[in-house]
């Protein structure tokens, strides 16, 4: 299995990450680089998240909007005054 990920583009990727990170964290000051990257990548997966939200949302805010639309014009429009005129 392992020459099978070494022959895929994305395993060669993710081993020479995991080497660059080993390498950093070995380097003087390097811990904390790493320690900032992986928070990074923390803080980005949450915001993927919360856009893959956002599409349901948008979603049911079109539903919403329709309804409402719908609503207005079933209502009927006699029922509206129109505006009086002033008398004197």
């Amino acid at each position: 299995m392992a020459g099978a990920r070494k022959n895929d583009l994305f395993g060669k990727l993710a081993d020479l990450g995991e080497e660059a990170k080993q390498r950093l964290s070995e380097a003087p000051g390097g811990e904390r680089l790493v320690g900032v990257l992986n928070s990074t990548r923390d803080r980005v997966e949450e915001l993927q998240k919360r856009v893959r939200g956002m599409d349901d949302l948008e979603k049911r805010l079109a539903a919403l909007e329709r309804k409402v639309d719908k609503l207005a014009k079933a209502a009927p429009s006699a029922g509206r005054k129109s505006p009086s005129t002033k008398q004197s």
